[in-house]
């Protein structure tokens, strides 16, 4: 389940090129890409618990240290979205911690899926499949389509 609405980061950078991993890449990018998703879950939680402190209370001040703490939060969350960007790793869900790679299958883009907990990539799925269209990377042909 994608996260809530209110406090999910904008991008804070402009878009840039696609990075297109092989799996093999994709697998030895996985130390950072585990911190650093491991982070953001993390944040996400925090944040999530500020909001709710949030909606809680009724006291001026408290509201006050609360919304000051989300903000906090919030920042540091579209820091680390940003770094994972850098890695050119796309989020898909702040709370399982669920990125996707592009990578390349006959000669298109698919996407190599991940989620925090996971040892390694073993899944991917077309751009437009989502999680519920995963396939075993056994299946996964990276080389170019040979033409007829």
């Amino acid at each position: 389940m994608a996260a809530p609405q209110f406090f999910t980061p904008q991008r804070a950078t402009p878009s840039r090129p696609v990075r297109r991993f092989s799996l093999e890449l994709a697998n030895r990018a996985l130390p950072l890409v585990k911190r650093i998703v491991a982070d953001i879950v993390r944040q996400h939680a925090m944040a999530s618990e500020f909001r709710e402190s949030m909606e809680r209370t009724t006291a001026a001040r408290e509201l006050a240290a609360a919304q000051t703490d989300l903000d906090r939060a919030v920042a540091r969350l579209e820091v680390l979205v940003d770094e994972l960007n850098d890695v050119g790793v796309e989020l898909k869900d702040y709370q399982t911690g669920l990125v996707d790679f592009v990578g390349r299958h006959d000669g298109r883009d698919v996407y190599l899926c991940w989620k925090l907990g996971e040892e390694r990539i073993t899944h991917w799925h077309e751009l437009n499949a989502g999680f519920a269209g995963r396939k075993p990377v056994s299946l996964l042909r990276e080389r170019e389509k040979e033409k007829a």
